[in-house]
Parts: structure tokens; C-alpha cells; sequence
């Protein structure tokens, strides 16, 4: 990680957050911001390698900066890291694009170990929040199974991206273009109902899937 943005409002939690990622990443620049207003026009002047992003900001919603970071660099690894961990704001921040979400509570280790994992495609996601997704999905998920239309292939692609492998990676592992790969994925999100690889993830596992 070489630029990362921390979208947090009050100072001395933003100071905490700057401390976990140079104790992850000790190269990596930090940008910090504590609005709305102020991160939207950080995301669309840089590209970050990584975001955590609070949800409760003065001027609105963290959602709608992970939403314009999402579309203004898609490339971003954006973590929500909140002390919300109810089921409303957990699909929220999944289905627009996070790729973790991590309670403030948790244990510091734990914290610090979960962003390092983030280097290989490791989906940071406090314990107790994984829990609710199983139970979200378990709960709320389609009564047919869910990989009913997909295809062999996208199933195949499903299963690398649950082992964290990016879509490079897939197109080398399969043999495929990467602009193939990036089509099957959009199908898989479309027919899964999804929109970030943390529910991939978290399908591929409830299938069998992933699995080495």
C-alpha cells in the first residue's frame, strides 16, 4: 500500500487510525480527512491503494464516499471501520463496494493482523461482523441456491476470487484474457446479487467453493 485515505471526524480516533496503518504499512502516505465534503474531493484528485471510511460524518453519510471513491478508482481496497455493526449498515457498506468492515472495538492486534492480510486479498472483517453476514445470508439469502445460473467457468472464477486472487491472477490461472475475467465477474455479481468481492467471498464459502 502506497497511498491510503482515513475518512474520520473526530482527531484523536483519526490519530489511532493513522498509527494501525503505518504500524501495517510503513511506507504507505496517508491522507486524512473528516467530512463528506473534504474525502470526495480527495478521492477524485488521487488514486488510494487503500480507504478506511467512517460511516457517522458531520455532513452525511460515509456510504457516499465509499460510493465515489468506488467509481472514481475502482482499484481502491475500501475498509469501513465504524462502531455500527448492525445488519442495515453492514449490507449497505457491502453492497456498495467495501471490501471489509471493521468495528472500532476490536482488539488492536486483531486490527493490525487484518490490514496486513489485506495484501493477500484477505477480506478484513471484524469476527462478529462475519457472523452477521452468515446470518444475513443464512436468513434473508434466495430461497434457490444462489449458484443455480451460474456457469461452470463463472463458478471457477468464483473460486479464485474467494482465495483472494485478483482478476490478473484469474486470467493467468484460467488461461483467459483479463477483460474476459472482468466480464464473468460483473455476471457473477448480477446473477449473486452482490457488488463487492467480500460477498463473493462469502457465497463461494456457503457453496463449497474457495476451498483448497
Amino acid at each position: 500500500m502506497k497511498l491510503a485515505l482515513i475518512v474520520e471526524d473526530v482527531p484523536e480516533t483519526r490519530d489511532w487510525l493513522e498509527t494501525l496503518v503505518r504500524g501495517a504499512f510503513p511506507e504507505c502516505e496517508i491522507v486524512s480527512r473528516g467530512t463528506v465534503r473534504a474525502a470526495v474531493a480527495a478521492a477524485e484528485s488521487h488514486a488510494f491503494d487503500l480507504a478506511l471510511i467512517d460511516l457517522g460524518l458531520p455532513d452525511g453519510s460515509g456510504l457516499d464516499v465509499l460510493r465515489k471513491l468506488k467509481s472514481a478508482s475502482p482499484g481502491t481496497t475500501a475498509i469501513v471501520t465504524t462502531v455500527m455493526g448492525d445488519d442495515a449498515h453492514i449490507v449497505a457498506a457491502l453492497s456498495a463496494g467495501a471490501e471489509g468492515y471493521l468495528l472500532k472495538e476490536t482488539p488492536p492486534d486483531l486490527l493490525h493482523r487484518q490490514l496486513v492480510q489485506l495484501a493477500d486479498g484477505i477480506p478484513a472483517i471484524s469476527p462478529s461482523i462475519a457472523r452477521r453476514i452468515m446470518e444475513h445470508f443464512r436468513f434473508t439469502g434466495p430461497a434457490a441456491e444462489p449458484d443455480g445460473e451460474l456457469t461452470a467457468r463463472e463458478k471457477e472464477v468464483l473460486t479464485l476470487i474467494a482465495r483472494g486472487l485478483r482478476n490478473s491472477d484469474v486470467a493467468s490461472a484460467l488461461g483467459l484474457a483479463e477483460s474476459t475475467v472482468a466480464s464473468h465477474i460483473k455476471a457473477i455479481y448480477r446473477k449473486l446479487d452482490i457488488g463487492s468481492r467480500a460477498e463473493a467471498s462469502w457465497h463461494a464459502t456457503r457453496l463449497g467453493l474457495g476451498q483448497s
